[in-house]
């Protein structure tokens, strides 16, 4: 199962922690994966190329299955405008995949 944990402070999301495989198809061929990898890549690239700052992040390059992505505390206020605005984009996206019942016994959002 993909978990997927949003942390915020004062009602910002601050950071999110990608741990785990879906495990709903062949490797190349897991729609669930592939849509929140495709979601959180994206966003970690939006962050840095639309936000224009580089979140810091730690990923399992070798076993996959782990992205950890935390927001700095020192941005501009349209830095962090830009930051939420992407940052719920993912939130929705992933809460969209976990609340279809064909895919939900393979996502977990908190």
């Amino acid at each position: 199962m993909i978990n997927i944990k949003f942390s915020r402070k004062d009602d910002q999301i601050t950071r999110f922690v990608i741990t785990g495989h879906a495990f709903n198809g062949k490797m190349a061929h897991d729609i669930v994966c592939a849509g929140v990898s495709s979601l959180a890549i994206t966003t970690v690239n939006s962050l840095e190329t639309i936000a224009h700052f580089q979140p810091l992040v730690e990923v399992d390059e070798v076993e996959g299955g782990f992205l950890d992505c935390e927001i700095l505390s020192d941005l501009s206020d349209k830095q962090a405008e830009i930051a939420q605005i992407l940052l719920r984009n993912f939130e929705n996206g992933v809460n969209a995949i976990a609340q279809e019942a064909e895919y939900s016994s393979f996502i977990k959002v908190t």
